[in-house]
């Protein structure tokens, strides 16, 4: 949509896409390792699903405030890995219901949290690094179990 923008992918994985548009490349870089971009480089800087991957959420935000122009933007879509649900089928003690609290426990013995929404580390994190403006949106996201009947509510998971 923008044949002007510049666009640089990274991630860890060098499995990345054999077709991009002209203007877009990939990069295998470690988000936790000081970013080689230089200050003020990029108008925007996006990241999504991060969770459990960060060693230090404030640390990665000083990074992306340090790359992005004056007035650049950062986005970073993160998930919960707590599912919900409005109409009560996600029973506490369900297996659904203990599927958020292992991974929680992985992520806080591996060192790298699962609970970026739970603990709202994004906006705390983003305030010490100094951005500015931060505007914090939630989505509910149905996610069907199981095939049910219309009539019959998904189970929800939480967005950030």
């Amino acid at each position: 949509m923008f044949p002007s923008a510049e666009v640089i992918g990274t991630d860890l994985s060098p499995n990345q896409p054999t077709f991009t548009p002209p203007n877009c490349k990939f990069e295998i870089d470690d988000a936790n390792l000081e970013w080689t971009w230089p200050d003020n480089k990029f108008d925007f800087v996006h990241m999504r699903y991060m969770f459990g991957s960060i060693e230090d959420w404030t640390r990665l935000y000083k990074q992306a405030f340090r790359v992005c122009k004056p007035g650049g933007w950062l986005e970073d879509y993160e998930s919960s890995a707590q599912f919900q649900s409005d109409d009560g089928t996600v029973l506490p003690d369900s297996p659904m219901d203990q599927w958020s609290k292992v991974f929680w426990e992985g992520g806080r013995k591996f060192g790298r949290t699962i609970r970026v929404v739970e603990d709202d580390i994004q906006r705390k994190a983003m305030e010490a690094a100094g951005f500015v403006d931060i505007e914090v949106r939630d989505f509910k996201v149905c996610r069907p179990m199981t095939t049910p009947p219309r009539s019959r509510a998904l189970p929800l998971t939480r967005f950030r």
